[in-house]
């Protein structure tokens, strides 16, 4: 019987790419609006993918609605160029996500999804390099909503026309990387595990507040048995 929603960000926490997203963001804006902006240098941690494109073009001067009519058009531009540029090289798994993937993916009372700001097609091709993908039947993207703390109960409802349960509290697991992911499980009370596998150390994850803190997600049995014992405290 299915008790816990394990939702998992992806970029640092499930694994890191190398410059080659940025760099095809890059070409992509410029290919469509023009210019870039901001995208070589803006901080792209724990933003959904649709709101960096937002922003690195508003520095540039671009009005809301300039950007929004040649959305979908730099959208699916960026996608294709990723999907055709990135190689298994360009990703690296973060220590202990195979092993901790494994086994979770071997309890049943588990269901594995990801809550994440990337879009889902080049979300998806991140997973596929490592070959993790498969363990991951559904998500909430960046195509879902417009900002990551909708993200939460988008999942929640996916799960629910999956499998019939509705997950509330503390059966909501979501671990990420960034302040975001843990602000984002306050929305429907989940539980948050922050890792430090990110951009950002243990002591300024910790001035957020998870409910719990890990350097990396590499002992897998204390992870496992805080995942599986979840409770509201």
């Amino acid at each position: 019987m299915l008790k816990k929603l394990v939702l998992f960000d992806i970029d640092g926490t499930l694994l890191s790419v190398s410059k080659i997203n940025r760099s095809v963001l890059v070409d992509a804006l410029t290919e469509v609006y023009g210019t870039a902006g901001s995208a070589p240098t803006h901080n792209f941690c724990g933003k959904m993918d649709s709101v960096i494109i937002y922003e690195v073009l508003q520095s540039a001067g671009l009005g809301e609605g300039e950007i929004t009519e040649k959305f979908g058009r730099v959208k699916a531009c960026y996608i294709e160029l990723f999907r055709q540029t990135a190689q298994a090289s360009d990703v690296r798994l973060m220590v202990g996500i195979r092993e901790l993937l494994q086994e979770l993916s071997g309890h049943s009372e588990v269901l594995l999804a990801l809550l994440t700001g990337n879009f889902e097609a080049s979300g998806r091709h991140k997973l596929l390099l490592p070959e993790i993908n498969h363990y991951f039947p559904f998500g909430a993207f960046a195509d879902d909503a417009p900002s990551r703390n909708e993200l939460p109960a988008v999942a929640v409802e996916k799960a629910r026309q999956l499998t019939g349960k509705t997950f509330v509290n503390h059966d909501i697991i979501i671990i990420g990387d960034t302040e975001h992911d843990i602000a984002c499980a306050r929305v429907l009370n989940a539980k948050s595990i922050a890792v430090a596998t990110g951009n950002f150390s243990t002591q300024e994850l910790k001035k957020h507040h998870p409910h719990v803190l890990y350097e990396n997600l590499g002992r897998t049995d204390v992870v496992l048995s805080e995942i599986l014992h979840s409770s509201i405290n």
